[in-house]
């Protein structure tokens, strides 16, 4: 979220009157300008910012460290680095000695500001740790690896019959394991170094790792029985890892963190902004995402019992800007038109290549990417959901701070992106904040009194039930996060407590006092701590316009007025409730029950990638087939974004939404009734045009 104010000096914080200066947090995107010479840690508090600290202070516990951000930070317009801070103190320096300090890391405690600093408070150091809610789903993967495991016998060099180790082996491969080779055997330059000593370690038995039934990428004495490999969902907020088994594709432990990107900008124009600001930004944020990975990869290694060596082969997928800065790739020619991708096409290479210590012969496959803004995750939604494999007008949404959309069915695929923005996962709202323990994540107010009751992350009972009160005490109620907004912006405009136009109905005072005068507008007062106010109204609804813009755009592109079946992806997706999505006008009118959350898709089609070589050529087959469109230099998204501002919609009636939850009486101007009339007009293909 973003919310600039100024903290009132802390005692002897300023006691000479020096200027203010403008400390930004990441990643709650916290904002304020404080006195010179104030704590990080002090304006921190002041701000709500969520940094763990039990010692109060003292430099004892060293719960309190951060990252001071370096570089130009153009979206906030300041310059930060690690002199934006004092200098380390001697306390720092004791603690750091005895306890240890990560490079560039610093107690926020300890952390006096004396010029603007953008400053990222780490998971480790958040009191509430964001849920990264990126689980594996069930389905079922028809198992066909491109790298397979095969025990083989080889017999012993004679001095009669000369010929080399490896020509040995391969004639044993092609012998024994004939329905698994393919072709000419081929090696890479590891696995002939380690030939010899493996093949009499293991008394001239040995398991190799055969890729694509041709080339040996891992060799091992005696009986390798698992080796794994990993798919990963590189998003822009957090990122998740399936280690999976290569022979059975059990799941056999997933993780999740946030992307350490996060720390150069919340949204990807933000980074790219940072890349162009800073000559070595992009080796940066390079940097930050593969240690990330490495991380990831290694707690799931471990997780299940292995280690990084076991990892034989990786699949990836990420939008556009994640993509390019995953290989090293300056995303400059991302951030503005005509949008180019440096490659849009499926890669295949060394893992180690990306910087990642694995197994030695391990690959790395990366999907396709769709178009400038469409990447390589959209890709994988499409792999996992199958949208050109059936009759069904289908729509897949795959909702971020960049909502990617792909509309079509087995005849016809288009596909855009289009400007959410970051407010639907909690940024630039008010008491918005990623989900993690004592967010509010579900809503309801009665229509009549107006009266909230609410449902908490980490804890089983609503507000209005008993035991709500003591077991909320362990985590408290620290806001509001994206499902939370969309189901209470939802019921507020169910209750009449917004109108059509989404301004908040001062006049509902009367029935409320839940209603508070705000300045020139009015808020909704859900507990104690958190409101929603008609800034957050307005934030939410810039958002929702811009997707229902790109999804009805692509609607009138394969001149479609309905849609069969609407696919919510990605882990906000999952857990958005559809009728809500779809009173606010998120999602096109069509029954309920053809509204599925399907997870992970993107995650999910990695794994599929993973686990069977041809998903891969089908994916990029579908991909060359699918039709891009540039919602930024379409003349009808403006007009479509321009009625989509209001709930659900200016002119599109939601005549299906409205057979089956009761809606506020529409106010209609004279200038809507055309468009209401046109679309009956056309047997009840209603259109926004």
């Amino acid at each position: 979220m973003s919310t600039d104010t100024t903290i009132a000096d802390a005692p002897d914080a300023n006691p000479s009157g020096k200027t203010d200066v403008k400390i930004v947090f990441t990643p709650s995107g916290r904002q304020a300008k404080v006195a010179q010479g104030t704590t990080v840690l002090q304006a921190a508090r002041e701000l709500g910012v969520d940094i763990d600290s039990v010692c109060g202070g003292r430099a004892m516990c060293g719960r309190c460290q951060i990252n001071v951000g370096t570089g130009e930070f153009a979206k906030h317009g300041i310059v930060s680095g690690a002199d934006s801070l004092g200098a380390v103190t001697a306390v720092e320096t004791r603690y750091a000695g005895k306890r240890g300090l990560a490079d560039g890391r610093r107690l926020s405690c300890q952390s006096v500001l004396l010029a603007d600093a953008v400053i990222d408070v780490p998971p480790e150091s958040q009191v509430h740790n964001q849920l990264v809610r990126k689980a594996a789903d069930e389905r079922q993967i028809e198992m066909d690896p491109v790298v397979r495991l095969c025990l083989v016998e080889v017999r012993e060099p004679d001095m009669h019959e000369p010929s080399g180790d490896f020509r040995r082996l391969s004639e044993a491969l092609a012998q024994q394991w004939p329905d698994r080779v393919s072709g000419e055997i081929t090696c890479d330059l590891h696995i002939l170094q380690q030939l010899q000593p493996v093949l009499r370690e293991g008394k001239w038995l040995v398991t190799v790792a055969l890729r694509d039934g041709c080339h040996v990428t891992g060799i091992w004495p005696g009986l390798k029985e698992k080796v794994v490999g990993v798919a990963i969902d590189v998003g822009s907020t957090t990122m998740s890892a399936h280690l999976c088994d290569m022979a059975t594709g059990a799941v056999l432990a997933s993780t999740g963190a946030m992307n350490p990107q996060i720390r150069f900008g919340e949204d990807l124009m933000s980074r790219v902004s940072y890349g162009i600001m800073n000559p070595d930004g992009p080796a940066e944020m390079t940097k930050a995402v593969i240690a990330g990975l490495q991380t990831l990869i290694d707690g799931a290694a471990e997780q299940a019992g292995m280690s990084s060596d076991d990892v034989v082969e990786i699949v990836l997928v990420g939008n556009p800007v994640m993509h390019h800065l995953l290989l090293g790739i300056d995303p400059l020619e991302l951030g503005g038109a005509p949008f180019a991708l440096a490659i849009d096409t499926a890669l295949s290479l060394k893992a180690c290549d990306l910087g990642l210590a694995l197994n030695q012969g391990a690959r790395a496959y990366i999907l396709p990417c769709i178009a400038g803004h469409v990447g390589a995750d959209a890709a994988g939604v499409v792999l996992a959901e199958a949208p050109q494999k059936t009759d069904k007008m289908t729509l897949l949404i795959d909702v971020g701070t960049n909502a990617e959309i792909v509309v079509g069915n087995r005849d016809r695929l288009l596909a855009a992106s289009s400007p959410t923005g970051p407010a639907f996962e909690g940024a630039q709202i008010s008491s918005g904040q990623r989900a993690a323990p004592g967010a509010i994540e579900r809503v309801r107010i009665d229509p009549v009194t107006l009266e909230p009751r609410f449902c908490v992350i980490g804890v089983d009972q609503w507000s209005d039930e008993d035991g709500f009160d003591e077991a909320v005490k362990s985590t408290g109620i620290t806001g509001i996060c994206g499902s939370g907004i969309i189901e209470i912006l939802g019921e507020m405009y169910l209750s009449g407590i917004i109108t059509m136009d989404g301004v908040i109905d001062g006049g509902k005072a009367a029935i409320s006092p839940r209603i508070e005068a705000d300045d020139r507008t009015f808020r909704y007062r859900v507990s104690d701590n958190v409101t929603v106010t008609q800034n957050d109204v307005r934030a939410i609804q810039l958002a929702k316009a811009a997707l229902y813009a790109g999804f009805r755009l692509l609607m009138d592109k394969i001149n479609i007025s309905q849609i069969d079946k609407v696919v919510l992806a990605g882990a906000f997706g999952t857990h958005i409730d559809p009728k809500y999505a779809m009173v606010l006008g998120m999602i096109p009118d069509c029954e309920l029950e053809n509204v599925r959350a399907a997870g992970n898709s993107a995650g999910a089609g990695a794994r599929m990638a993973l686990l069977n070589k041809g998903a891969r050529a089908e994916i990029e087959q579908t991909v060359r087939n699918i039709e891009k469109i540039e919602t930024a230099i379409e003349p009808s998204f403006q007009d479509h974004f321009v009625k989509a501002m209001a709930i659900p919609h200016k002119s599109d009636p939601y005549a299906k939404l409205a057979a089956m939850v009761p809606l506020p009486e529409r106010i209609l101007t004279a200038q809507d009734a055309p468009a209401l009339e046109g679309g009956r007009r056309r047997g009840g293909r209603r259109r926004s045009s």
